[in-house]
């Protein structure tokens, strides 16, 4: 047997379905292909190893806590792709991997998995999705810099400006505001346009479409090629 801290591979994990934790950082593994059927398992530490790949990883879909750093880890893609319907995983950790390298990394992480809320020991920031909109979803964005509070916002991205979050305060309980309401104040009113874009509802209106209803000649003469009554959809947000 392999001492500790010089394991190259492991043993077929599956019969331990009950299995929640498991520490396996600081050895020499190169894949997690011993991890089948570990449904349970909610915390996973692999980092400080040698693993390349992390194929089989999306079979673990309770994980919540999973420390991939100091690995070697290149395909950004692949990555993101096994980790993408893990929709329980709230901390991931992929610093010094070769991936990182990848000038908009954290934008790319937060875009693919945005359940993930705490990424290399850092919460992602309003501004930071802001930017990831902007560069991955130009529809949204449109979207963002159109809506009220009286004027647009500016959602360009510059990568030379330092990506901060100004702190938020939460109003006392019995402040005047119907339950419903985010009692949420943002110092910066372009994180509180941010938020709203993303809670706003949809209404739909359904009219008829009154120049495609025929008249009452029309009807009486019987003409060909007389269009049938149609209705009109407008969706609103």
């Amino acid at each position: 047997p392999a001492a500790a801290g010089e394991l190259t591979e492991v043993i077929d994990l599956s019969r331990f379905r009950k299995l929640k934790y498991l520490w396996l950082h600081h050895n020499k593994l190169h894949g997690i292909a011993f991890l089948t059927r570990n449904y349970c398992l909610t915390e996973l530490y692999l980092n400080n190893n040698a693993i390349f790949e992390i194929e089989g990883l999306h079979c673990l879909p309770s994980l919540h806590i999973l420390l991939l750093h100091h690995n070697e880890l290149t395909n950004i893609d692949a990555t993101v792709k096994e980790l993408k319907g893990m929709l329980n995983l709230k901390t991931l950790s992929l610093h010094q991997n070769p991936l990182c390298q990848y000038n908009l990394y954290r934008l790319y992480i937060i875009y693919h998995l945005p359940g993930v809320e705490l990424l290399d020991r850092n919460q992602f920031t309003e501004k930071e999705k802001r930017s990831m909109i902007t560069i991955f979803n130009h529809k949204k964005a449109h979207t963002i810099q159109s809506i009220a509070f009286g004027g647009k916002v500016d959602a360009s991205w510059n990568p030379k400006l330092p990506l901060k979050q100004k702190p938020s305060q939460r109003l006392s309980s019995d402040f005047g505001f119907a339950d419903n309401v985010d009692k949420t104040v943002f110092d910066d009113p372009e994180d509180a346009v941010f938020v709203r874009s993303l809670k706003r509802s949809v209404m739909t209106l359904t009219s008829m479409y009154w120049d495609t209803v025929p008249t009452q000649e029309e009807k009486y003469l019987q003409e060909e090629g007389t269009e049938t009554a149609q209705m009109l959809t407008v969706t609103l947000r």
